[in-house]
């Protein structure tokens, strides 16, 4: 990691190009999204001064470090902060209060009413890590049920649907816990996406704006928090496997690009999330 020379103002708009990557949450090839690999690479190659955003809500945490190696190998001619890497979207603790603010909007006055949650599926931890996170969204509101279901994956959900009739839930609202709208479906309601286009444009240049800053701050360029943050994640399912499943506040203690400090997660930051859903 190198400094940026001494008098290096903010650059505008046009000297950086914003890159976003996705994955399982936000599929590759969904309006300009790119995978971590050879799409991030190619594009890097058009833009030789960008900064990328990984567009995860705190599910896929492997796509950070994915794009920091592909940002790595591309770096290797560049200049020091020519390419940089921004924290992603959010953690899981603001999909937490994404999911609130969608499902409160969704089911007014709860009643004999579910939401089921929705989402392409990742890989195992990502999925049990949904759970948890219906867990969550369900324990402070006033709604009956608050299921999953995967879209392309198991339990599917027309699976999902028939459990929560089955639980007793006359209506059934989708609710989308991804960057994924949901399927239309007989008999089912169905929610926005966690962000809306204006608060998720907003978010990504706020992410953007962020890397800038820690750049200029710091000499940070972003590509070192997410390798020794994957291999932690790595070690501690290895050493930790049940405080893993319980626990997963290592992911959420340092997000990738925040090196000197974790995003805080407080009342106020929950607040400021579940508004990105308007």
């Amino acid at each position: 990691m190198t400094g940026p020379p001494a008098g290096t103002g903010p650059p505008t708009e046009r000297d950086r190009a914003v890159l976003r990557v996705g994955g399982h949450e936000c599929p590759p090839g969904t309006g300009g999204v790119l995978g971590p690999g050879r799409d991030l690479a190619r594009a890097l190659a058009a833009h030789p001064r960008a900064v990328v955003v990984p567009m995860t809500l705190g599910r896929d945490p492997g796509l950070a470090a994915a794009a920091a190696q592909t940002i790595g190998w591309a770096a290797r001619g560049a200049a020091p902060g020519d390419l940089l890497l921004a924290a992603p979207l959010g953690t899981t603790t603001h999909l937490v209060g994404w999911l609130r603010a969608a499902v409160a909007r969704a089911l007014p006055g709860g009643g004999d009413r579910a939401a089921l949650l929705v989402a392409p599926p990742g890989g195992p931890e990502d999925d049990a890590e949904l759970y948890k996170v219906a867990r969550l969204v369900w324990r402070h509101l006033r709604v009956p049920w608050v299921e999953v279901a995967f879209l392309g994956g198991e339990p599917g959900v027309a699976e999902g649907v028939d459990r929560c009739r089955r639980l007793g839930a006359r209506d059934v609202v989708l609710v989308p816990a991804a960057l994924v709208p949901p399927p239309r479906g007989a008999g089912t309601g169905a929610a926005g996406t966690p962000l809306g286009p204006a608060a998720l444009a907003a978010l990504v240049r706020r992410r953007a704006a962020e890397a800038e800053a820690r750049w200029l701050r710091d000499g940070d360029d972003g590509l070192a928090a997410p390798a020794h943050h994957h291999d932690h994640d790595h070690d501690h399912h290895d050493d930790h496997d049940d405080d893993h499943h319980h626990g997963h506040d290592h992911r959420r203690q340092a997000p990738p690009g925040h090196a000197h400090g974790p995003l805080p997660e407080t009342e106020e930051t929950l607040k400021e999330a579940a508004a990105h859903g308007r």
